[in-house]
């Protein structure tokens, strides 16, 4: 099955789940029937869904990341020992964990093609990752705490598993406290990456863009945090800052280079 016949498909069952959709037209254009499909995931409440869906899903998905590039993590540049920066999609990033910037719900972004990290993370790896969020939060009972994380497997994404966390968000001026609570997500993700053993971890720029903690001190934190564990004897040896924006990577850089 090629991959037009893949996304058609996997539309046509998402539209066939509700009785209103179930008779639409499927638009021609790929460029449309791909935000068509991403749409109708994201709108999606967890649920579970036959193998012969999650099987095409999983091919369809693994061959649009291909087609985007994997990038490997021996291919980044490193800064300092064991401190790596990388701008780019963190869905095409091959390394054992990737961190998501979660909400308190932490069963993704349900607003159709959103631009956030979670919409995408979501999106690219598959709806089983919807249902295995919540069913941890289903089991715990309550909203994920700012500054705490879950771990999760990664499905179709190249990594092998996604650090979810929920960093806060700032109305108006920044507080201590804000400080605190972000500082709390990056040693949140990394003390679960340690507690299963695993040796590389990228971070998105987390609390930044949609939760608007500012990106210069939000860097200023988040390489603190994390040269500071690594300080400790740690199966972490390898910690990719990523970026997306020229922005970010430009302060990064910065930062990288005055504390060397």
């Amino acid at each position: 099955m090629e991959q037009r016949e893949r996304r058609r498909y996997l539309i046509r069952r998402l539209l066939e789940e509700k009785k209103e959709y179930a008779h639409d037209e499927i638009p021609d254009e790929e460029q449309e029937q791909k935000r068509l499909l991403r749409a109708l995931m994201n709108l999606r409440l967890p649920g579970s869904m036959d193998q012969d869906f999650l099987s095409i899903q999983d091919d369809y998905l693994q061959e649009e990341i291909k087609e985007k590039g994997i990038t490997d993590l021996s291919e980044l540049k490193e800064y300092q020992p064991g401190l790596f920066l990388w701008q780019g999609d963190i869905t095409t990033l091959r390394c054992d964990a990737i961190v998501n910037a979660a909400n308190a719900g932490m069963t993704g972004c349900y607003v159709p093609n959103h631009g956030c990290i979670d919409n995408a993370i979501h999106s690219y790896a598959g709806i089983q990752l919807r249902d295995e969020c919540a069913n941890l939060m289903h089991a715990q009972g309550h909203d994920e705490p700012t500054g705490s994380a879950k771990i999760t497997r990664a499905y179709n994404l190249p990594s092998s598993y996604i650090l979810h966390t929920v960093g806060p968000i700032i109305h108006g001026e920044v507080r201590e406290l804000d400080m605190l609570l972000l500082a709390r997500s990056y040693l949140s993700c990394l003390n679960l990456a340690e507690q299963h053993e695993l040796k590389s971890i990228a971070f998105c720029c987390i609390s930044t863009g949609e939760f608007r903690f500012p990106n210069q001190l939000a860097a200023e934190i988040a390489v603190n945090t994390v040269k500071g564990f690594m300080k400790k004897k740690t199966s972490i040896q390898k910690v990719i800052f990523n970026v997306f924006k020229d922005e970010d990577r430009e302060i990064y850089e910065r930062l990288l280079d005055e504390s060397k």
